[in-house]
């Protein structure tokens, strides 16, 4: 199948899950609240693999870093057990029984260590950096804070519908946890889906969100024939319902206007043994998309739309 074909094929997936997916769970809360499919995004265009990616100095935190509560803050708003602890579901609901995976992208922290979380590490087809430090605001909000603020909002809509829900962290390590690891916790949690949270770090002028998908990958460690398929489905669902819930277009310049990407270059996904995607929620470079990632009550809009897809791809 070409690449346009392929892309068109996913367009129709994704606007066949607008027009019939359920919403299996809770309605909004608080105002609504490269791989085989084609080439990688150039370096510095996608958070997900920027290792080269530099964040710009942070002189001016303005008003978009006084929306935004910081990742400390976030953390001990809502405490959880320790990252990769399954924490106790709210009760009965939709969910109940399943274990969804939530993956923070980076760490505020990690620009403090930089020697660690530039340590190669094995992905199955190559080696890539540990983690990276993420991009940020032109004001300086950072990509670890978004992330972070939006998956604990992500887990509290979860738990209300009775998943289980494991953080990979919360903000309370030093740096990471590596690509590696963040796999890992989803894989030893036997979660029933993962979603990595991530914002890009593209030029103004681009826009939008994508979901990336995991590509067929077979190389050391990683093996993703048995999640290519159910990872395509969750990304699907996750786009469409993020899509109704946030109003944000998919992005203009990743996945030809589908909303999903795939790629295998990404140690998150190449090594995970349960369906998994990442979402870029939005540009942080581009100023009408940070204005966007720094509201919060577009930031529980983000959460309900992601929660949204999860569910509908868990009920079937």
């Amino acid at each position: 199948m070409t690449r346009r074909l392929a892309a068109g094929a996913a367009a129709l997936f994704l606007a066949a899950c607008l027009a019939g997916c359920s919403d299996g769970g809770a309605q909004d809360r608080a105002q609504g609240a490269g791989g085989k499919g084609g080439p990688a995004p150039a370096a510095g265009a996608s958070s997900a693999g920027a290792a080269d990616r530099t964040p710009q100095p942070r002189s001016d935190q303005g008003q978009e870093a006084s929306q935004a509560p910081s990742a400390a803050a976030s953390a001990s708003a809502s405490p959880v057990p320790p990252a990769g602890a399954a924490d106790a579901p709210a009760g009965d609901g939709p969910l109940k029984g399943k274990v969804v995976v939530v993956d923070p992208g980076h760490n505020s922290r990690n620009n403090e260590h930089t020697a660690e979380i530039n340590r190669q590490v094995d992905i199955g087809t190559g080696h890539k950096e540990c983690d990276t430090t993420g991009t940020e605001t032109n004001s300086g909000y950072t990509e670890a804070a978004f992330s972070l603020d939006v998956a604990h909002r992500l887990r509290s809509i979860l738990r209300e519908r009775g998943a289980t829900v494991v953080l990979t962290h919360d903000g309370d390590r030093p740096f990471g946890p590596c690509v590696t690891e963040r796999a890992d916790i989803g894989n030893k949690a036997h979660g029933d889906a993962a979603v990595s949270i991530h914002a890009d770090g593209a030029g103004p002028g681009q826009r939008g969100f994508h979901v990336i998908l995991p590509a067929s990958v077979h190389g050391g460690a990683a093996d993703t024939s048995a999640i290519t398929g159910p990872s395509k489905e969750l990304g699907a669902r996750v786009a469409g319902k993020f899509l109704e819930s946030t109003g944000s277009a998919p992005s203009n310049y990743i996945g030809e206007g589908t909303g999903l990407d795939t790629r295998g270059d990404l140690g998150g996904l190449n090594l995970s043994t349960i369906p998994k995607v990442f979402i870029e929620c939005g540009n942080m470079r581009d100023a009408q998309d940070a204005a966007q990632l720094t509201d919060e009550t577009w930031r529980e809009k983000a959460a309900q739309g992601i929660a949204n897809g999860i569910t509908d791809f868990l009920r079937g």
